[in-house]
């Protein structure tokens, strides 16, 4: 495959960026743009429900590169203009404001958007946290009404229930799940986790559903269950998951389910490739799609993808890898834990507030994780890798053969 002249990004993001500055650094030396919807210059996604949220960060310190940083790329930067139709045979993108961009290759890195709650975007003071407008807008609204409802028990409403807790607020989350993280992490885990967000005084509603948003005024005031009980709030975070950002890509031919479908290469069509959140691919040593939401895999996969675009066949088979700040406790972890596997504390104790454990599934290491333990768990990344490699003489798949699957961590 011949390297393209030009290479056009839609999506300035953590992994739209990585592209770019990954194409340079393996040569690219044609033309580059980089299309955003936001007016921001790409920053950082994990820090909005830590450090932006609670303050302790400015919003230019979320900023991923500078000023001079990005003038250095010596790319096109077009930002504050959605994409909003693909033509893939023309490799051309038709933005929100008339632009028309056209490129020899199109990567598309437009993340995810978050799901809503039935009534929220009539009511002020319910909020969702994807972008920096959405962190600093409920920063704002957090520091003028003490009683926070945080709907949605996994890792984004587990870290602003425990930003909003440092901040000195009066915490409820709220979910469907048994415990904090009990899809992502399984029982045990989750179990230490709620104990955790109990510890240091939230209020735990979970496994109970949301009847309704309640207002009055055109302001939110509560946030009522399936059980009937009624949870006062001056602010309702709204952290439910996400949604693969597609819909602009309707009508374009390209296959989408659950993100955008790629083979091993990270390639959707000729000329088109897909990168992060929004990017289903084939993973050769699961057998079958595999889609991630968190910078750590944006940031490995743009280094796969810029190889590609530039004429290479190199199969993308990362061990995923992602991590959480709750209060005093650092959560990492390798591979693909989930709540089927069996977990074994291996180094460490819970009841310390250290440990390893290990999730097995059929008799293979599918997931290592750390808790406050990141040397450990680092050193045993490798029993991951090996069930996660590809088999020897492995041929790259277009079609995944087993059902795929979409993990949401993001960080």
């Amino acid at each position: 495959m011949t390297a393209p002249a030009d290479v056009l990004v839609v999506g300035a993001s953590a992994g739209g960026l990585a592209v770019a500055e990954a194409l340079r650094r393996q040569g690219h030396q044609g033309g580059l743009t980089v299309l955003g919807a936001e007016p921001h210059p790409p920053y950082d996604r994990p820090p909005l429900s830590k450090q932006v949220l609670c303050g302790a960060w400015e919003r230019e310190r979320a900023h991923l590169r500078s000023a001079e940083q990005l003038g250095a790329l010596e790319a096109d930067f077009v930002l504050g203009d959605a994409a909003v139709r693909l033509d893939v045979a023309a490799r051309e993108v038709l933005t929100a404001s008339g632009r028309t961009l056209r490129a020899g290759a199109v990567v598309l890195a437009t993340g995810v958007t978050p799901c809503r709650l039935p009534g929220q975007d009539d009511l002020a003071g319910v909020h969702v946290l994807r972008t920096l407008d959405d962190a600093l807008g409920l920063r704002e609204h957090l520091l003028a009404g003490p009683r926070l409802v945080v709907v949605g028990e996994g890792v984004l409403g587990a870290e602003v229930a425990a930003a909003a807790r440092g901040m000195g607020l009066d915490v409820t989350l709220a979910g469907l799940g048994r415990a904090v993280l009990a899809d992502q992490l399984g029982d045990r885990i989750a179990g230490a986790l709620t104990r955790l967000h109990a510890g240091r005084g939230v209020r735990l509603r979970l496994g109970a559903a949301v009847r309704e948003l309640t207002g009055s005024g055109g302001r939110v005031t509560g946030v009522r269950l399936a059980t009937g009980e009624l949870l006062p709030a001056d602010a309702v975070v709204v952290a439910v998951g996400s949604r693969p950002a597609t819909g602009w890509l309707a009508g374009s031919g390209l296959p989408v389910d659950d993100g955008v479908v790629c083979d091993a290469f990270c390639r959707a069509a000729p000329g088109v490739y897909a990168v992060g959140d929004v990017a289903s691919w084939h993973h050769e040593g699961l057998g079958r799609r595999l889609r991630l939401e968190n910078r750590t895999n944006a940031v490995e996969q743009a280094q796969v993808v810029a190889a590609n675009v530039l004429g290479g066949e190199r199969p993308y088979v990362p061990v995923p890898y992602f991590w959480t700040d709750q209060y005093d406790v650092r959560i990492q972890a390798y591979g693909l834990p989930t709540a089927a596997a069996e977990v074994e504390v291996v180094e460490g104790d819970p009841e310390d507030g250290r440990f390893v454990a290990l999730y097995r599934e059929g008799g293979a290491v599918t997931g290592v994780l750390g808790w406050n333990m990141a040397k450990a768990a680092r050193l045993r990344r490798p029993l991951v890798a090996e069930t996660m490699a590809p088999p020897p003489a492995s041929g790259p798949s277009i079609a995944a053969a087993a059902p795929a699957a979409s993990v949401n961590t993001r960080a």
